[in-house]
């Protein structure tokens, strides 16, 4: 007889859990670390501490190999082909890179076109961007805020700028706006060397390109060492199941973009982390797989 089940690592032998909020923003942390001490927590149980999440995992190595899940970059791809809803691809594309301004871990900030409608795609997809109106955000007429940080602001334009440099096309946007703000900024034409292409930028610049196969954009969606989140766009199942199971990514979504859900699992490969949030799985991380083997004697041995 085999009996397995889960025990909580911080119930049962004396670990703790740490949440490691954004250095950036760390109120939410602080926020729900109150919640947590409300909700009757024991105190030390639950944790959160503001630093990078890379040198949490460097700590836990060095020291006692605390267990540590982490969620990290992104890089996603958004995949239009020419047999999907155009005008349902390109307001999902447009809204996983624009969306609190591309600073989002899962941003389709990678766009690949089937190059029968590329051009077409390029110029609706200037259009719709180019709408947005920058301001505060707690007024009803705007709908796009600032960056997170002035740091952040001029890291954002330092891409724009690389890019320029390197001949992508220019296609929209890429201006430095009053505070904080950047308009919405796209580039056509990127080639998959380009740094745009290959680095995460956190903020609303995509970079686009066109492709022609199907093998074709399953080696440049998986040209990139994360494996976040990826989106496909396409009414032919089969060919969005083929797509799907190919890409290196934690998380495909079709005909959509995001639509994360408290029952479905969510985190990455590569460098994009290990572990999982929301979904069954999300308690993986945290507990420990206790497996007790009871070999059964017949009844006349275990009288003896």
């Amino acid at each position: 007889m085999i009996t397995t089940w889960k025990l909580a690592p911080a119930i049962a032998t004396g670990n703790v859990l740490i949440i490691n909020p954004p250095e950036l923003t760390p109120l939410y942390g602080q926020k729900l670390a109150a919640l947590i001490l409300e909700a009757g927590f024991p105190p030390g149980v639950i944790n959160t501490f503001a630093v990078k999440a890379r040198s949490r995992a460097k700590q836990s190595q060095k020291t006692n190999f605390k267990r540590v899940t982490l969620e990290l970059s992104g890089k996603g791809p958004s995949i239009v082909f020419p047999d999907a809803d155009f005008e349902n691809a390109l307001f999902w594309t447009t809204l996983g890179i624009t969306a609190n301004n591309g600073q989002i871990c899962a941003a389709g900030s990678r766009i690949y076109v089937h190059d029968s409608i590329y051009e077409r795609f390029l110029e609706e997809f200037k259009v719709r961007t180019a709408k947005a109106v920058h301001g505060d955000p707690l007024l009803a007429t705007t709908s796009k805020g600032p960056l997170a940080s002035a740091g952040q602001h001029r890291k954002v334009l330092g891409y724009v700028s690389k890019a320029k440099e390197a001949g992508s096309r220019l296609l929209c946007g890429g201006k430095d706006l009053d505070g904080n703000f950047i308009s919405n900024t796209a580039f056509a034409d990127v080639k998959e060397d380009d740094v745009i292409m290959r680095e995460e930028i956190f903020g609303p610049v995509a970079a686009i390109a066109k492709f022609e196969t199907e093998s074709e954009i399953i080696t440049k969606a998986n040209n990139s060492e994360y494996g976040l989140s990826a989106a496909i766009f396409t009414d032919n199942i089969s060919r969005a199941h083929r797509i799907a199971s190919a890409i290196e990514t934690g998380q495909v979504t079709v005909n959509c973009w995001g639509n994360l859900h408290s029952n479905t699992p969510f985190g990455g490969m590569k460098q994009s982390g290990f572990g999982r949030d929301l979904g069954k799985e999300a308690l993986d991380g945290w507990t420990n797989t206790k497996t007790i083997k009871i070999h059964l004697l017949p009844v006349e041995s275990a009288k003896l």
